[in-house]
């Protein structure tokens, strides 16, 4: 019987690209990866997220919003990347202004509805890991897809994995696109 996964896609923003504020160091990686797992067809249930910051900020979200104004207020910085503007026609998208996509209401119903959901997207040491602590805590099954989320260098991705090794395997698992794709023909 086939898995029931949620695809869950995090922040593929203008902003994360090359030559960008917050430029991932393998953003390239991950979007290849990312449509890999779209176009596969493996997937009924894919959602995006995006970060927009609070119009009314609280506590620490407001000197985040005054270190950020430029990005904050640039709207093709905040805007989704053009590579999966064509899925979005198809997947909804839902905004959130903290880390985790688990602050999305829709989120955390479409995941307690799937079987389990796969991790994807940026900044693996934000708002991915901050996601992934929020679906341990909801006890939601995980997959984190090394290969298809990018952290703003290497050295903050291997800090990422390190700390999730030791949630896996009771609370997630951890696997490269290959490896998932050929465990769900």
């Amino acid at each position: 019987m086939k898995n029931k996964d949620l695809l869950l896609i995090i922040d593929m923003q203008n902003v994360y690209t090359p030559g960008q504020d917050w430029a991932c160091w393998r953003i390239r990686q991950a979007v290849a990866s990312i449509r890999r797992l779209l176009d596969s067809g493996v997937f009924e249930d894919v959602i995006f997220t995006r970060f927009l910051a609070s119009d009314a900020p609280a506590g620490v979200w407001k000197e985040y919003n005054r270190v950020n104004e430029a990005v904050n207020q640039d709207p093709w910085k905040n805007e989704m990347m053009p590579e999966f503007v064509p899925y979005l026609e198809r997947y909804p998208l839902f905004t959130k202004s903290v880390y985790s996509s688990f602050a999305i209401p829709e989120v955390q119903k479409a995941a307690r509805l799937a079987d389990r959901v796969v991790i994807t997207g940026v900044v693996s040491e934000c708002c991915v890991l901050s996601t992934v602590l929020a679906g341990v805590d909801l006890g939601i099954p995980l997959l984190y897809l090394e290969d298809a989320v990018s952290g703003l260098s290497a050295e903050s991705d291997r800090a990422v994995l390190d700390i999730l090794s030791g949630l896996a395997p009771l609370h997630l698992q951890i696997l490269r696109c290959d490896d998932y794709l050929f465990s769900n023909p």
